[in-house]
């Protein structure tokens, strides 16, 4: 048809159907894990791989019944079953699944059960002693993790059964970028006597701009303060309406330096011994998992200068929602003197 042949056109003739938030998000997480690349990339981190083989082998027991919540590849699933469960529900919604078949059957992995189900449609009439999953986002909540964790321990987990892993925590740190790495925002920038301070009135409004990914470990020279949780959740008893969404918190600095933003990581903790963590300073960190940058205005702080952080989330699964502000209190020798919180929302 000839109005096919003209995007602008078929645009207006035919609107696009807006659709829900969790629809695309699904879509979304559909294309992007059927992807081969994307699967060696989290079979490639050795981090995680050997985090999540240790805590199968430690805590799936001889006939227990599993399921294994975005089974990807099926190795997960696979290491459950060498373990003793007697059944493994391996649920995804991605293409991938025919791959996990097949590697099953070229592996000998039985008692496993491969479902093409986003996990908010499974049921099975008998609950189940272990929610096996690996939805941890750059950000820790991202990949809709509380969401769909929550709704299948409410509606299929025995009491008192396991989630794997069901305790994090989550780090916003300030921290000074490497000289060598650091890129300003443009309106800070004077290159060779050319001055773009002019620009800061033209502040790009597109959320995006001011969050940055990154695995890169040669990014972050060091933290001001001392890291330390923001959040620590355990998805046993979690649900999303309880996730609060402002929280402030003080870092007295012992770093001194530029303060250029906040690094956003989590850490998963199974046992006190084994834990799995994505911070940029971490040597043995998960590298498949970005850390965030939140950009702020530059900042300067001397040792024990404190710097107070507010963080407001609209929905802690789309950064876009999250907001940043801080305030500096200078020590003066004689108590804290503040010195003003930034200029507007995003680190602007």
């Amino acid at each position: 048809m000839w109005i096919q042949a003209r995007p602008l056109l078929a645009a207006w003739f035919y609107p696009r159907v807006r659709r829900p938030e969790q629809a695309n998000y699904r879509d979304h997480n559909r294309r992007m894990f059927a992807d081969f690349h994307e699967q060696e990339r989290m079979l490639a981190d050795q981090p995680r791989m050997d985090f999540y083989h240790a805590a199968i082998a430690r805590h799936i027991r001889p006939g227990d019944r599993v399921v294994d919540l975005g089974t990807g590849t099926g190795i997960l699933a696979a290491w459950a079953a060498r373990s003793g469960a007697a059944h493994v529900y391996a649920i995804d919604h991605s293409e991938i699944l025919k791959y996990a078949r097949m590697l099953a059957a070229a592996n000998r992995i039985e008692n496993v059960e491969f479902l093409p189900v986003h996990s908010t449609a499974f049921k099975t009439d008998e609950r189940v002693d272990v929610i096996l999953h690996e939805q941890m986002g750059d950000c820790l909540f991202d990949e809709a993790m509380v969401a769909n964790v929550a709704d299948l321990r409410d509606r299929l987990l025995k009491p008192g059964g396991l989630i794997l892993p069901s305790r994090f925590e989550l780090y916003c740190e300030p921290i000074k970028v490497n000289d060598a790495r650091l890129v300003p925002f443009i309106w800070e920038l004077d290159v060779h006597g050319y001055e773009y301070s002019c620009l800061e009135e033209s502040r790009p409004q597109n959320p995006g701009y001011y969050h940055l990914a990154s695995s890169d470990l040669n990014l972050v020279e060091h933290f001001l303060g001392e890291p330390a949780p923001v959040l620590s959740i355990d998805l046993h008893t979690l649900n999303e309406a309880d996730l609060p969404r402002e929280v402030t918190f003080t870092r007295r600095v012992v770093n001194a330096g530029r303060m250029d933003g906040y690094a956003v990581f989590f850490r998963a903790r199974v046992d006190d011994d084994l834990s799995l963590c994505t911070s940029p300073l971490d040597p043995r960190r998960a590298p498949h998992w970005g850390f965030r940058i939140l950009r702020t205005r530059r900042d300067d702080f001397a040792v024990g200068d404190e710097i107070e952080v507010h963080l407001t989330v609209g929905r802690w699964s789309d950064r876009d929602t999250w907001t940043w502000s801080h305030v500096k209190r200078v020590s003066a020798g004689h108590g804290l003197t503040p010195a003003g919180p930034d200029t507007a929302a995003k680190g602007k």
